[in-house]
């Protein structure tokens, strides 16, 4: 009988109590100050990165070999045959790759390494899946095929009060983020096929920027069942709006409401609010 880990990131964002409840393990990604590192969640909280954004801007890293290899160790030594990582997008991040040279080189249980091509709740949504899917007990290779269907249907928007962290961490150009601050410009950031930022939409100031971000959510919940997660650095108001506003509509069957990890926190600086959608199959 085969027996079957599931396994993820830290920057899928997802709360313990789900964590818990569906037996996946969560590799820390790592937080690089200069007098020391922190591993994200688990020996830094979010809001002491905020305490001390203005005196320093760290850097953040991929999973460390030990902490994910002592992971693997754990989980074969638990008795699992089989096991599944779904990890942070390649296209922002090393940590897939990382997971899967560390895969490549350990023995004693099958391991497959799946590129979310996401982040936060989309990678989170994403990982719930790959739980469910375990827990039905289908075919082994039947759940791998299954949860790269799934990735094309979960979707995530972002919006940040501000471009200066995405331009520190190197994810947007200096002029981009020059222009964008100059004319109080506001990207409505997704995630396009290969996992990389780009802008949805463009919105001028900060109401602008709430109708462009719900925009496409609302359109696609007028006819599809959909489960819906409200992602917020330090946004907590506008968060606790969006889910008084979409806990009312009929066709949202499942509404989170999280803070993002340290790690995320990092490259976005204060009041990021973020949407995510996961459509519901028929007989889900």
């Amino acid at each position: 009988m085969s027996k079957i880990a599931l396994v993820t990131d830290s920057s899928c964002d997802l709360p313990v109590d789900l964590l818990e409840r569906w037996k996946i393990r969560v590799v820390p990604l790592r937080i690089i100050y200069r007098e020391r590192e922190y591993r994200d969640g688990v020996e830094i909280t979010p809001q002491e990165v905020y305490d001390r954004l203005e005196e320093e801007i760290p850097k953040t890293s991929m999973p460390s070999p030990e902490d994910i290899q002592q992971t693997f160790r754990e989980l074969q030594q638990e008795g699992y045959t089989h096991c599944i990582v779904v990890a942070l997008s390649s296209g922002l991040s090393g940590t897939y790759n990382n997971f899967r040279l560390m895969a490549e080189d350990f023995k004693g249980m099958k391991i497959d390494v799946i590129d979310s091509k996401g982040l936060s709740w989309v990678l989170g949504f994403l990982v719930l899946e790959s739980a469910k899917l375990i827990k039905e007990k289908l075919d082994y290779s039947e759940i791998l095929n299954r949860i790269e269907e799934a990735k094309d249907r979960i979707k995530g928007y972002f919006v940040v009060d501000t471009l200066e962290y995405l331009k520190e961490g190197g994810r947007i150009g200096k002029v981009a983020a020059s222009l964008g601050s100059l004319l109080n410009l506001k990207p409505i950031i997704s995630l396009d096929g290969e996992g990389k930022y780009y802008p949805h939409n463009l919105a001028r100031g900060k109401k602008q920027s709430m109708k462009k971000l719900t925009d496409p959510i609302m359109k696609q919940i007028e006819s599809t069942k959909a489960r819906i997660a409200i992602l917020q650095g330090k946004a907590e108001k506008e968060a606790e709006a969006l889910k008084e506003r979409l806990k009312e509509l009929e066709n949202v069957c499942e509404l989170y409401i999280s803070s993002i990890s340290p790690a995320l926190v990092v490259h976005t600086g204060p009041g990021l609010l973020g949407l995510v959608i996961q459509p519901v199959e028929e007989g889900e």
